[in-house]
C-alpha cells in the first residue's frame, strides 16, 4: 500500500499529466469506434458534433479553471489559513475521499435534473442524443457545467492541497464515463456467455458499466433494457443501489434519444437560458408552456392483448392518455403496463384513479 501511495503521488506530480491521460482516453475511444465501423454508420449530424466538441472545450479550458480560480479567490477572503491544509494527509486516503464525495454530489445533480423543470432544461441535451458516442458524455447545456458541485468541490480540494488527488480522480471518471458513453459496449459478451455473467455481475455492481448507464439513454421503459429514471450515477453504481434507483439489464436499448423530438438548433441546446430555440414545441422555446391536457373524462382506446403500454400519470402528455415524455423535469414517472386482452378499455384521464391506468369513476367526484 505504500508503495502504490508513492507511485501514484510520483506520477500525479508529473506537470499537466492529468490533461495528457484524458486526450488519451479520447483518442483511444475515437480510435475504436472509428475502427469498429460506429462512426461510418452513423446519423449523427454536424449539429450533434459541434455541440458536444465546444461543450468539451469550453469545459475543460475555460468552466473548470474559471471554478478552480473562482474557488482560489473565495477562499483565500473567507479561510486565508484555509489553503492546503489537506496537504500532509497521505495520498490513498485523500484520493478515495474526494471521488466518493465527487461522485455523490454528481449523482444527486444529476438525478434532480430529472425532476427539476430548470435543470432538465439544461440536462434535457444529453437525452436528445439518438446515438450513444464517447462525446454524448459531454453534451449538457453550459450553464448546466456552471452549475455543476462536483466541478466546484473540484476547486476546493484544489485550493485545500489535494491537487494531485484530483488529477488522478480525473483520469479515472473520465475513463469510465466515456467508455460508458461508448458505442464500443464493451460489456456485451459477459451477458452472452454463462462463464462471463458472475464478473459482469459483480463489476456492473461497483462501476457503471456500458449497459448500465445506456438504459438511462433510453427512450423509454416500454423498451425492457431502458428506463431514462434510473441509473443516475457517474462512476460508481453504489449510489444508485442504495438509494433504490438501480436497475440492472442484460442487453441494450432499441433506441435512444426523447420520445417527442423538437426542432432544435444546438445553440439552444448549450447556450440555453440566453439562447432560445424557435421551435414552439420545444421547452427551450422562450415562450413554451406546459398545457394540462388532464380531463375529468375518461378516454376509450383500444389495446392489443401482449402489447406494452406507458401511461401519462403527469397529465401534461399531448398523446393522452399515453405518456409523450413531458414528465420530464417533474417528479412523476409514466405507468407501464401490458394488456391482458385485446378489446377497448376506459383508462383514467383525471390522473386521479386508485386503479391506474383504468378509470374508477372518481372523476365522477370532482
Amino acid at each position: 500500500m505504500l508503495l502504490l501511495n508513492t507511485f501514484l503521488t510520483s506520477l500525479m506530480s508529473q506537470e499537466n499529466i492529468d490533461v495528457y491521460l484524458v486526450l488519451i482516453i479520447l483518442f483511444c475511444f475515437g480510435l475504436m469506434e472509428t475502427l469498429s465501423g460506429f462512426l461510418s454508420h452513423s446519423n449523427r449530424s454536424a449539429g450533434d458534433w459541434t455541440q458536444e466538441i465546444v461543450s468539451f472545450l469550453i469545459l475543460s479550458t475555460g468552466i473548470k479553471p474559471a471554478i478552480v480560480a473562482a474557488v482560489y479567490f473565495l477562499g483565500n477572503v473567507l479561510f486565508p489559513n484555509g489553503e492546503l491544509f489537506l496537504s500532509e494527509i497521505s495520498f490513498l486516503p485523500l484520493f478515495f475521499g474526494y471521488i466518493l464525495v465527487d461522485d455523490f454530489l454528481q449523482y444527486w445533480y444529476h438525478r434532480t435534473a430529472h425532476t427539476h423543470p430548470f435543470l432538465w432544461k439544461l440536462h434535457r441535451s444529453h437525452h436528445q442524443a439518438e446515438e450513444m458516442g464517447y462525446f454524448v458524455a459531454y453534451r449538457n447545456a453550459m450553464l448546466y457545467y456552471v452549475m455543476m458541485p462536483n466541478i466546484w468541490w473540484v476547486g476546493m480540494v484544489v485550493f485545500a492541497g489535494g491537487a494531485k488527488a484530483v488529477a488522478l480522480g480525473l483520469v479515472i471518471k473520465q475513463l469510465i464515463i466515456i467508455s460508458s458513453h461508448s458505442r464500443l459496449q464493451w460489456d456485451r459478451p459477459f451477458y452472452r456467455y454463462a462463464l462471463l455473467r458472475p464478473v459482469i455481475a459483480l463489476l456492473e455492481r461497483i462501476i457503471i458499466t456500458p449497459a448500465f448507464h445506456h438504459a438511462h439513454h433510453g427512450t423509454s421503459v416500454v423498451d425492457a433494457a431502458a428506463n431514462p429514471n434510473k441509473n443516475f450515477g457517474n462512476m460508481f453504481s453504489l449510489w444508485d443501489q442504495l438509494f433504490g434507483t438501480a436497475t440492472f439489464v442484460k442487453g441494450y436499448p432499441l433506441t435512444y434519444g426523447l420520445p417527442t423530438k423538437t426542432n432544435d438548433h444546438w445553440t439552444a441546446a448549450y447556450f440555453y437560458p440566453f439562447v432560445t430555440s424557435k421551435d414552439e414545441n420545444s421547452v427551450w422555446h422562450k415562450d413554451h408552456q406546459f398545457v394540462e391536457t388532464a380531463t375529468n373524462t375518461p378516454l376509450t382506446v383500444a389495446l392489443t392483448k401482449g402489447e406494452t403500454y406507458l401511461w401519462c400519470a403527469c397529465g401534461k402528455s399531448q398523446n393522452q392518455p399515453f405518456c409523450d415524455g413531458s414528465h420530464q423535469g417533474t417528479h412523476q414517472t409514466p405507468l407501464k403496463f401490458t394488456a391482458k386482452r385485446t378489446g377497448t378499455v376506459r383508462l383514467c384521464n383525471c390522473k386521479l384513479t386508485q386503479k391506474a391506468p383504468f378509470c374508477d369513476d372518481t372523476h365522477l367526484n370532482q
